[in-house]
């Protein structure tokens, strides 16, 4: 896994705050962030898994979630959600994901998930696809 100085974030997703996403201090509250997190998660998902392209029975489920806030966010601060995938294990996969502001260039908020792959049917943890093992390496490491 590359240290995470060096990650590269390739996928980007710009976030909408919403007015209840304010808590009374007048900055984005906490609980916020996750959700944005889950629209970057998604979104990478969808578009470099082709997760969500019928009904697969291998799905992604999280494990484990933290994050490190750095800076206060406040209302019509331009967002933007990146996300990559270091490191996949046997039956896990790691995705770190920061929350930008674009007017400034700094990082505000740090979150890194683990994603176990779930059999829908068997009800028990299996292997990382390897087609999901392609995709996320053909993504990650494409030449720039």
């Amino acid at each position: 896994m590359p240290a995470e100085e060096n990650l590269t974030f390739r996928h980007k997703m710009p976030i909408q705050i919403r007015f209840n996403d304010v808590d009374r201090y007048g900055h984005v509250n906490n609980n916020a962030y996750f959700s944005y997190y889950d629209l970057g998660k998604v979104d990478y998902l969808s578009s470099v898994l082709n997760l969500y392209a019928g009904t697969p029975d291998v799905v992604p489920v999280i494990a484990n979630i933290n994050a490190d806030f750095f800076m206060p966010v406040f209302y019509g601060d331009d967002i933007v959600v990146e996300t990559c995938i270091p490191h996949v294990g046997t039956k896990s996969f790691t995705l770190v994901q920061r929350a930008i502001n674009r007017a400034t260039g700094v990082e505000v908020c740090r979150c890194r998930t683990v994603m176990v792959c779930f059999s829908l049917s068997a009800q028990a943890s299996v292997e990382v696809p390897e087609d999901y093992r392609a995709a996320i390496h053909a993504y990650e490491y494409q030449e720039v």
